[in-house]
């Protein structure tokens, strides 16, 4: 390999990191409620049960993806940023993103430190 070539390495926080397009998810939720509604009425006017109840569990579930979505936007810049947000290490707890601690070695894994789980006496 290259010394030249750039490889996008994970960090292991994507997860922790990630951002949601919520805008869109609250139009898509408002859009499968309009037509799981109108399917709902439908349905029931032209007798047929089933569907009827299949288009109800889906306005339900559209309606609880609305209420996670309003919740979460609710939180506000600090919980879901924007697009001027930058993304950053989360909160663990002490007020301050968790850092790789710098020993003798520079930070570097697996090298330099001494101690009883470094291998080294």
């Amino acid at each position: 390999m290259l010394v030249s070539e750039v490889i996008a390495m994970r960090t292991g926080s994507e997860p922790a990191t990630a951002r949601s397009p919520l805008r869109m998810r609250l139009w898509l939720s408002l859009w499968g409620m309009a037509w799981a509604l109108f399917g709902l009425v439908a349905f029931a006017l032209n007798g047929r049960p089933g569907w009827a109840a299949a288009c109800a569990v889906v306005l339900l579930l559209a309606v609880v993806d609305l209420g996670v979505i309003t919740y979460r936007m609710r939180q506000g810049p600090h919980y879901q940023p924007g697009r001027g947000v930058p993304p950053y290490e989360p909160d663990h707890g002490d007020g301050r993103p968790r850092r790789p601690k710098r020993g003798a070695d520079g930070g570097r894994p697996g090298g330099g430190g001494t101690g009883p789980f470094s291998g080294r006496p």
